[in-house]
């Protein structure tokens, strides 16, 4: 299913005027996901980041350090998808060349020379001495380093070389997976000799323009060489960010819109929760908590116009915080007078009210809630921005759901990343970062072509910022804080709310939504909830509370 134009004519207003309304609910769709938190951080300590110094050689990130280049690609372009092919038309890439090791031709999986497996104690060392002239010149001593730890106590020789064969066999053999798992899991050690020897060696292994592994990999092991190089809050410090221009955020967000079905599902299963919750009310009040662009009430407000005996009044209050104003190219008004001229269009009662502000700072006196209107709350790829119990006293995450138990909604809808990424230590988080977002680009891969230009820039300013986050980052400075959702019903559980059913006409539309994209795409119905996921790994949630 495809989102109405935002212009659509007056004529096909008229004719869904006279839908009843289960006919249109399949039209509760926006037309793009345009920024939000959820795929693009905003302000200037979040972003895609390079690491400065002495491990500036270790980044893959618009970097011009790193030893070899990458493709060049020129700006966005407005290109159109099918989402089961490519792109219906593209400008030509310009490319430059790019040293072999950073060369999807010297590919994942394939052989590599420097490293191999021997039974003898002395040509093992030998080898490993060749394999570090190789790579850090002959002057390094960290081979030396190495061997002196694994001589350090007779005892554990033998285990310690046993364990660098079995880790020399996985980089021999190409499994990029394992030696990122074996990186990840030094570093949670603190064994900083392993740790850089490894980067060194993923740095050969991994390709902002591979395979869907080597591509996740590129933007994993920089978060792993900024964890290794700080902690917590002084890792902003020692990171650099460079921000897209707002006109190219948008473009990267509209292929990943339309390229993954991800967020039409969110959207989509919100709208039918809201639609059909609001079916008999005149007066309709929605709070956004972050409503970005405003793309999720477009369709809505079509479909609101078609209802049978007339539209209900809509207000809208958009709250977002001042920093997400470079990816609308100006603050919330601009939201405003978009969904304004919409519901003018389509004959629609229309009230707009901008909150900017973040989520924390959010006060019942700033929603503006009045008598006589039927209130509905969206959370859509929200709270896991928000702070909770593990991070902040004040709790944020719980305290906007007691806020909002307060205002007593007619229906609150919470649309979440199906990721445990929230309380975890590092190692296991790093495994779980891993497991998701592998399944992420993957999907990525069967719809986005690798030859086409602007799939490196769509991954790294939508998706590749949440991972260097999640894996360099702690405490407050770690703002990707994704919970399972039986955590989230826990939760709302607490505040007083009860799950509302979601409508079986909502499900059935986005099962025939993704009729148009790639056979892997699983659709779940449990315990009230939907879940969206590829192949065997549930990647979105959606449900709503009364």
């Amino acid at each position: 299913m495809r989102a109405l134009e935002f212009h659509s004519s007056l004529d096909k207003s008229s004719r869904l005027f006279h839908q009843p309304m289960h006919q249109v609910v399949s039209y509760c769709l926006p037309q793009f996901q345009s920024s939000d938190h959820q795929q693009c951080y905003n302000g200037s300590s979040q972003g895609t980041h390079l690491v400065q110094n002495s491990i500036e050689r270790y980044c893959t990130l618009e970097s011009s350090s790193v030893s070899g280049s990458y493709t060049i690609y020129n700006s966005p372009s407005t290109v159109s998808f099918s989402p089961s092919g490519g792109p219906m038309s593209q400008r030509e890439s310009q490319s430059f060349p790019s040293e072999t090791l950073h060369s999807p031709d010297n590919a994942y999986g394939s052989p590599r020379s420097g490293s191999c497996i021997t039974d003898d104690a002395n040509d093992f060392r030998h080898k490993l001495r060749e394999l570090e002239n190789v790579m850090l010149g002959p002057d390094s001593d960290i081979i030396d380093s190495i061997e002196s730890t694994l001589q350090d106590g007779s005892n554990n020789t033998s285990s310690g070389v046993d364990s660098w064969r079995q880790i020399m066999e996985t980089i021999s053999r190409g499994d990029l997976k394992q030696v990122l798992i074996a990186c990840a899991k030094v570093v949670s050690e603190d064994d900083q000799l392993m740790a850089q020897w490894l980067m060194g060696e993923l740095r050969q292994m991994v390709s902002v323009s591979g395979e869907p592994i080597q591509r996740l990999g590129a933007y994993m092991l920089e978060g792993l060489v900024a964890r290794q190089a700080s902690s917590g809050s002084s890792i902003y410090k020692a990171l650099r960010c460079t921000e897209p221009e707002s006109a190219e955020l948008l473009s990267y967000m509209h292929i990943l819109y339309e390229v993954c079905p991800y967020f039409k599902f969110g959207y989509m299963s919100a709208n039918g929760a809201i639609a059909e919750a609001m079916k008999d009310e005149d007066r309709v009040h929605i709070i956004d908590f972050q409503i970005t662009q405003g793309s999720q009430w477009v369709t809505l407000i079509q479909a609101f116009a078609a209802r049978p005996g007339g539209p209900p009044h809509i207000r809208i209050t958009g709250i977002d915080d001042s920093t997400s104003a470079y990816a609308r190219g100006g603050g919330l008004g601009i939201v405003g007078k978009r969904l304004s001229k919409l519901a003018e269009l389509f004959q629609v009662p229309f009230e707009f009210h901008a909150a900017t502000m973040t989520g924390c700072e959010v006060q019942p006196q700033n929603l503006g809630v009045r008598p006589g209107e039927a209130l509905a709350v969206n959370f859509a790829f929200m709270l896991h921005h928000m702070p909770d119990e593990s991070v902040s006293t004040e709790n944020h995450r719980d305290r906007l759901l007691r806020l909002v138990k307060g205002l007593s909604p007619k229906v609150v809808t919470l649309v979440e990343q199906e990721s445990n990424t929230n309380t975890a230590a590092f190692f296991p988080r790093f495994l779980e970062t891993l497991d998701y977002y592998t399944a992420m680009f993957e999907s990525i891969d069967v719809t986005l072509p690798r030859e086409h230009k602007e799939r490196i820039n769509v991954e790294q300013h939508c998706l590749a910022r949440e991972v260097v986050n999640i894996i360099a980052c702690e405490g407050p400075e770690r703002v990707e804080r994704h919970e399972l959702l039986g955590k989230w019903k826990l939760r709302f559980k607490m505040a007083g709310f009860a799950p509302y059913p979601l409508s079986s006409l909502v499900n059935a539309t986005i099962k025939t939504l993704l009729d148009n994209y790639c056979d892997k795409y699983r659709l779940e119905e449990r315990d009230g909830a939907l879940y969206l996921g590829w192949k065997n790994r549930a990647l979105v949630a959606s449900c709503a509370w009364k």
